[in-house]
């Protein structure tokens, strides 16, 4: 017998389903990404409303263009290059920079780990952590915070990132190698004030 995993169909297969008309392979790829996707828009420096909206025009692009899907790339990036086209037009239409992030990118401490131990200190410590990572995260330029969080919270290659945000493959290794490197070194500036 099979385990559970090998079972389950991968994006492409339920996308293919669902052009041939399968709806229960749509709900499927719909619950195993709204969440990720979500999430992609908020740490972009938007509000919540902003997100959704975003979050839905997304869907509503991969229903009407389900006709015309062919299986070349991964799903998520398809989606993904769905969802930075999107927010590229958002952006715009604001007259804002994508870089002009607010505090809406934060990174919701409900999502870490409980405590087992329950220490107080250890609490507060993760805390500011979790604070510090989320300014410096907010703080990176507009692309290499993109690249950073695709690859780090979509495990997208960076082939994958290269093509969702439309620059060759070397330009996207850049950013995440300098978005990384930002980010260490505020943590690093943060355990040598503690």
């Amino acid at each position: 017998m099979l385990p559970a995993m090998a079972r389950e169909p991968d994006d492409k297969t339920l996308m293919v389903r669902y052009r041939d008309g399968d709806v229960a392979a749509f709900q499927t790829l719909y619950s195993r990404h709204k969440g990720p996707l979500y999430r992609y828009f908020l740490r972009q420096g938007i509000g919540a409303d902003q997100a959704s909206e975003l979050f839905q025009e997304v869907w509503i692009k991969i229903i009407r263009a389900k006709e015309r899907y062919q299986p070349a790339a991964k799903f998520t990036t398809y989606m993904y290059k769905l969802a930075h086209n999107c927010l590229v037009d958002y952006f715009r239409h604001q007259g804002r920079q994508p870089h002009d992030v607010g505090h809406e990118a934060s990174i919701d401490p409900a999502e870490l780990p409980d405590n087992p131990g329950g220490n107080p200190e250890m609490v507060a410590e993760q805390k500011q952590s979790v604070e510090c990572f989320r300014q410096a995260l907010n703080d990176l330029p507009a692309e290499q915070r993109e690249s950073f969080l695709l690859r780090e919270e979509r495990g997208l290659s960076l082939a994958d990132i290269a093509d969702v945000t439309g620059v060759n493959v070397e330009t996207a290794k850049s950013r995440l190698r300098y978005a990384v490197g930002k980010l260490r070194q505020a943590l690093r500036d943060r355990e040598e004030l503690t």
